[in-house]
């Protein structure tokens, strides 16, 4: 039977091609074979009409002509735009409709064709007032009848819908657009359509009832709901659902729905609508059962729904545990050269407020600089934004150990300066000095503090003389690596030999042969012994390297360690560019303000009035943009002079232009850099 047939009024015996209520009509080909993704076959040619209530197909357009099939719209039916790449296969521009339970795929062989019925269909569509589910009335009803207690009580005893249920759900409880899913949607997971995706959820639901950890599978709710925002409200009405008048009450299964009631308010922040369902349902529910589990949860996710504003990432499965108790969780924060601090932290808590607690825990809240939570690792630093959730931060350090289980060390969060206003006035007996010089050690072994070989030999004998005092053979001995920037050793190995490629075709075709035989295994041996012989000219020079650190060492015998920090700052501060902040950034190109350049529109200046250029055709240039308290410089990685600085006078506006380009425009020109860190910034 087709789709709610008796809603279509028949249409009398007249020429089809005389119907008043046509809106558009004409010849097209339709696919025999509903949604189902099915070999290409040649679809049939019918007469089709668009009428302002639905869409149907005829066997021709002669007088008298049978109807074959009428597809009703209303306002959740979908269309879909003409696909080129279908059309570069079959040679056919295609027009998807979707209804409730059928969907039409009609193709024709001209464009403007396909795109005028999309178009009309559309139209008609917008044109439908919104459909209501069941749910949703109901919902509307017992805001009304709020102050009603009697008729409340008829509702839910009236309605079942309204409470829980045992049985599957067979639609969801919220209107939901037919037809499929964007699979261009966030995440590694696919799916199909909102509708189908909504019942899946209720039955993942009911299995929290019975599961003996629950914490995964709500995880993984939580997962779909933030890959397909649709799913918030109607995850938020099925949990009211199921947590109306239970079986049992405060039992197992009932609690795991209110814990995962409380997650949802810790991620989502429901719809207007939703929401003041589901604060009805919190109060009645504190009513019903005062002093009970249930009402110590909806107290919490009544407080919760006050803070949350959405979500990068779901909770962490240890962040799920302590919601669980309605507990809040244990941060760890690196703080260089004093033990670690362990902070609380709820689902909401910034960076910025940690960064804050921190300050005034250590006593810096005088200091005129700023300070800021990182996030660390062995590859990579960056500051973490002052309005982001920490509980995103240690989300995405869980997904990393997982992907990456050989890391060492793992992501950390670290406390350190930020923004550096004065350097210079620091007291050497104060927490912030020592903080400041822990933060200069870590710039040096990151090759962020440009000097000679010599220099930073003595920089790494008075790191020594700090940590272990005058020289002794049993004193312990870091690595190398802790001491002396690795990028120097490696940059005096010699250089891999390079290899032409191979253009014969023949050639590469021996080559490839031969390398899956005697051939291939003698390079491996070559590769293995070369590989040998540079670990072997490393570890040469970085005893080398060692040597002459302790002989340095040796000449600083009776230096307190507060005279070595102060040795090291002197060392450090003689490069000009130490007292900013560093970011790692690619120059993409010298542009006028103006935005013309011989009368040509947006073209790549040749000749500025800047030090830097970016001629036409050249690729972009790897820097350092320094952020200072007088200046904003540009370095090239390794050298110790700037580019160019521009006072702050000079520099007329700044600021990002998209998630990985940073816009600064100093006086007559843009200067635009690519860089991962445009929100540290």
């Amino acid at each position: 039977m087709e789709e709610m047939r008796s809603l279509i009024v028949e249409k009398g015996p007249g020429p089809v091609e005389d119907d008043p209520d046509a809106l558009v009509k004409g010849w097209l080909q339709r696919e025999m074979r509903g949604c189902m993704k099915t070999p290409w076959i040649r679809p049939r040619k019918y007469w089709f009409v668009l009428t302002p209530d639905s869409l149907d197909y005829y066997s021709s357009n002669e007088k008298g002509a049978r109807r074959l099939g009428s597809l009703v719209l209303t306002s959740l039916c979908s269309v879909l735009w003409p696909d080129k790449q279908l059309y570069k296969e079959t040679g056919y521009w295609s027009v998807t409709v979707f209804g409730r339970k059928h969907c039409y795929r009609l193709y024709t062989e001209h464009l403007n064709e396909a795109v005028r019925w999309v178009c009309a269909v559309q139209k008609v569509i917008d044109s439908k007032a919104p459909v209501q589910t069941p749910t949703q009335l109901l919902m509307r009803d017992v805001e009304e009848h709020r102050d009603s207690p009697e008729v409340l009580e008829q509702i839910y005893r009236c309605n079942p819908i309204l409470r829980y249920t045992s049985g599957p759900l067979y639609a969801p409880l919220l209107p939901f657009p037919y037809g499929s899913l964007d699979q261009s949607a966030p995440g590694p997971r696919s799916y199909t359509t909102l509708r189908d995706e909504a019942v899946k959820l209720f039955n993942s639901l009911q299995q929290l009832e019975s599961e003996r950890d629950p914490v995964p599978l709500m995880q993984g709710v939580l997962q779909t709901c933030l890959d397909l925002p649709p799913l918030v409200d109607e995850i938020y009405c099925q949990l009211v659902k199921q947590t109306t008048e239970p079986p049992a009450p405060g039992g197992q299964g009932d609690l795991h729905y209110w814990q995962l009631l409380t997650c949802m308010s810790c991620t989502f922040l429901p719809s207007p609508p939703v929401l003041r369902f589901l604060r009805f349902h919190l109060d009645r529910t504190e009513n019903r059962f005062p002093a009970s589990e249930m009402a110590k949860y909806a107290c919490f996710i009544r407080e919760a729904l006050e803070k949350t504003k959405g979500r990068e990432c779901v909770p962490s499965l240890e962040e799920i545990l302590v919601l669980m108790q309605r507990q809040e969780m244990i941060c760890t924060v690196h703080c260089p050269g004093v033990p670690a601090c362990s902070v609380a932290i709820s689902s909401h808590t910034t960076a910025e407020e940690v960064a804050q607690e921190l300050v005034s825990r250590l006593g810096l809240s005088q200091s005129p600089n700023l300070f800021a939570l990182y996030e660390q690792s062995r590859r990579r630093e960056q500051p973490v934004g002052s309005a982001t959730l920490l509980a995103d931060v240690l989300t995405r350090f869980e997904n990393l150990a997982g992907e990456d289980r050989e890391q060492d060390p793992p992501c950390r969060l670290c406390f350190k300066h930020y923004g550096f206003l004065d350097t210079d006035n620091v007291p050497r007996d104060s927490l912030e000095f020592a903080l400041l010089f822990e933060q200069a050690h870590e710039m040096v072994l990151r090759g962020y503090v440009p000097t000679s070989e010599e220099t930073l030999q003595t920089l790494a004998a008075l790191r020594l003389q700090s940590l272990n005092s005058d020289f002794s053979t049993h004193a312990p001995f870091p690595r190398l690596e802790e001491l002396f920037p690795p990028h120097v050793l490696h940059a005096r190995l010699p250089p891999l030999p390079h290899q032409p490629p191979t253009k014969c075709r023949g050639a590469r075709l021996r080559a490839g042969l031969l390398a899956g035989g005697l051939w291939g295994q003698a390079l491996a041996k070559q590769r293995a012994e070369r590989d040998q012989r540079l670990r072997g000219r490393l570890r040469e020079e970085g005893a080398s390297t060692m040597a002459a650190i302790v002989e340095k060492w040796k000449l600083l015998q009776g230096m307190g360690r507060p005279e070595a920090m102060a040795a090291y700052m002197a060392l450090v501060r003689e490069w000009p560019g130490f007292g900013s902040t560093l970011f790692d950034v690619d120059l993409h190109a010298v542009r006028p303000r103006l935005g013309v350049v011989q009368g040509q529109p947006w073209q790549w200046a040749t000749l500025t009035p800047l030090s830097l250029q970016s001629p036409v055709g050249s690729g972009p240039q790897r820097l350092w943009l320094s952020i200072g308290a007088k200046a904003v410089s540009l370095y090239k990685p390794g050298e110790p002079e700037p580019l160019d600085s521009f006072c702050y006078g000079r520099i007329s506006s700044f600021g990002a232009s998209d998630s990985s380009t940073f816009r600064l425009s100093v006086e007559d020109r843009d200067l635009l850099f690519e860089t991962s860190q445009v929100s540290s910034g």
